[in-house]
């Protein structure tokens, strides 16, 4: 398998981002695949920056299983784009701040820029939704999303080596 990089993009990389980053990396380390895949979040605004997840991000990752404890929030950088292969957003607007951060993106980029969702096999989503504003269940659904959507991510890797 060749050595791959994923990086997961939301708005502030204090709820989505971290939660799909914990899932892949604890499914890239089951695997023992961390010698080829290596994983990041960041986010497309600069609010957070140097901040753990939320605590009900943390929280319930943590109900399964997942430790998001030594991630923090840090803002995308033109360096991202010269060093990941794929670089997913949770969602239409963080993909388009993407898209416009022309001076950040490099005309010869060849990875993969899109949405994260894409790789899942659930269809009633397209994105991920921000959890950020509502109750418990909103991060119970990220996880269950993420989950899939990480699954489907590693698979196409798998294939594709």
């Amino acid at each position: 398998m060749k050595n791959t990089s994923v990086l997961f993009v939301c708005l502030g990389n204090i709820c989505r981002s971290p939660t799909a980053h914990g899932i892949f990396q604890k499914m890239v380390d089951d695997q023992q695949l961390q010698h080829v895949i290596s994983v990041d979040s960041a986010g497309t605004s600069g609010w957070h920056i140097d901040e753990p997840p939320d605590a009900r991000t943390s929280a319930a990752a943590a109900r399964r299983g997942y430790n998001l404890s030594e991630l923090r929030g840090r803002q995308v950088t033109r360096e991202d784009f010269e060093n990941f292969d794929y670089i997913l957003a949770m969602d239409h607007d963080n993909l388009q701040d993407l898209q416009d951060l022309q001076a950040l993106k490099p005309q010869d980029y060849t990875g993969y820029l899109g949405l994260f969702l894409s790789f899942g096999t659930q269809t009633e989503y397209d994105v991920v939704p921000d959890p950020y504003h509502g109750g418990a269940r909103g991060f119970e659904l990220v996880l269950d999303l993420v989950e899939d959507a990480c699954e489907g991510l590693l698979r196409q890797l798998k294939q594709n080596a």
